[in-house]
């Protein structure tokens, strides 16, 4: 028998904040994490804005972590985060069957980049044939798995292992996938985390190439993500982690624990049709596929949080596959773009739109879409522009990831108290 999944800890360290609630006070509130790029970046282009997580996060480095690879310092923190909030503190049984599983887009990126350009450097000054000496734990900090092996030695867990990295749907299939292991009986618990760090020039160099990056507001560089807006011009490239602790229904509750939400539902849909391109059946194939897994009509859901990023057919796809999902519920529902806020955190971004989603459920607050001066008609939807709404009753809420490759992943949570 399948059993119930429940959602216990939440943790993120994001562009709005270095911790959970921190970051969805700012993201209630409208606040932008939108800012100047970080200089390695400005020095190769001088406008570029970015969504970069607070300074202050250097301070929380532990020194003998200083080595790690920036996306497994974001993950661990949001992890230990979400593992307290939890209240979780297995015994050596329960470690047997509790896991790690993650989701990250490109791995360690920076300790590969920053690699690289020292290489280069140290041709230049040896000639071809001298000795080239890297860091002798340059493997271990760039490999995506990093960030689940460091977690697991730190508690102790002895459960699966787990690193998806499927663009940016990446943490949403990790969500999913550890849903199936719980449900069907492979652990009682994970902690899933959704980790990102990509601001570097050479990444920014990439993306920049794809014309997928939002060319910055003349007024306000901060409001350059305008998601469902006629003037919508792409995303705004971001870093940071969120984290949640799933376990087994029966489990949370021998042990005590406080659930926030259930994990319902998980649809995971293949367009099979463009690497880069979106597709409308591809998408809503997936939002149904969700619906299905949760056993729940289209009408249960109050609260969609939508890819959206601001891509000029990105968006339009979404709304058009939204409506052909919900049919004629698509009008009543919430739907909000927060990468307008947050930015885009590729392979960290299903993890933290759906623990944003959680919260919405949870608290009856519904983030807004930010930037939003003109709704473009084709993205027909109730977008919730400008401001959050408060005291709403939710039952059901959907998160939205689709990724480069054609991957279309779609969540959805239900009340705990249902």
């Amino acid at each position: 028998m399948r059993r119930a999944v429940a959602i216990t800890g939440l943790g993120a360290v994001t562009p709005l904040g270095l911790d959970f609630a921190s970051s969805m006070a700012a993201l209630l509130a409208g606040q932008s994490g939108v800012r100047a790029a970080p200089a390695p970046i400005l020095a190769a282009a001088p406008t570029a804005i970015a969504a970069s997580v607070p300074e202050g996060f250097a301070a929380r480095i532990a020194p003998a972590e200083a080595g790690y690879d920036r996306v497994t310092l974001l993950g661990l923190a949001a992890a230990r985060e979400a593992v307290a909030n939890a209240g979780l503190a297995p015994d050596d049984a329960q470690r047997e069957r509790i896991g790690v599983f993650t989701g990250i887009g490109m791995g360690g990126l920076l300790t590969l980049e920053t690699t690289m350009r020292d290489v280069e450097a140290k041709k230049a000054q040896r000639g071809p044939n001298g000795p080239i000496l890297v860091h002798p734990f340059t493997v271990p900090r760039m490999m995506p798995n990093a960030l689940c092996a460091w977690l697991a030695i730190e508690l102790g867990l002895h459960g699966p292992t787990q690193s998806y990295s499927v663009a940016c749907a990446s943490s949403a299939v990790a969500l999913g996938e550890a849903m199936r292991c719980i449900a069907h009986g492979y652990a009682d618990a994970i902690v899933v985390i959704g980790a990102e760090a990509l601001l570097s020039p050479g990444s920014y160099a990439a993306w920049q190439a794809l014309r997928v990056l939002a060319t910055p507001d003349a007024e306000d560089p901060a409001r350059s993500h305008k998601a469902f807006d006629l003037k919508r011009s792409g995303f705004v490239l971001g870093e940071g982690s969120a984290a949640l602790v799933l376990e087994a229904e029966d489990f949370a509750r021998r042990r005590g624990a406080r659930m926030h939400a259930r994990l319902a539902g998980y649809g995971n849909s293949t367009d099979a049709q463009h690497i880069t391109k979106p597709s409308r059946p591809g998408q809503a194939a997936a939002m149904r596929d969700a619906l299905r897994d949760a056993g729940l009509p289209a009408d249960a859901v109050g609260y969609v949080n939508a890819h959206g990023t601001a891509t000029p057919l990105g968006d339009l796809v979404e709304s058009q596959a939204i409506h052909d999902a919900f049919g004629a519920h698509a009008s009543h529902l919430a739907v909000s773009a927060t990468k307008s806020m947050h930015g885009h955190l590729i392979g960290a971004g299903g993890a933290l739109e759906f623990a944003i989603s959680v919260h919405a459920l949870a608290s009856g607050s519904i983030p807004p879409t930010a930037n939003l001066s003109e709704q473009d008609p084709g993205c027909a939807l109730d977008v919730v522009p400008g401001s959050a709404r408060h005291g709403q009753q939710l039952d059901a809420v959907m998160s939205n990831s689709f990724a480069f490759g054609g991957s279309n992943v779609s969540l959805i949570a239900t009340r705990a108290d249902a």
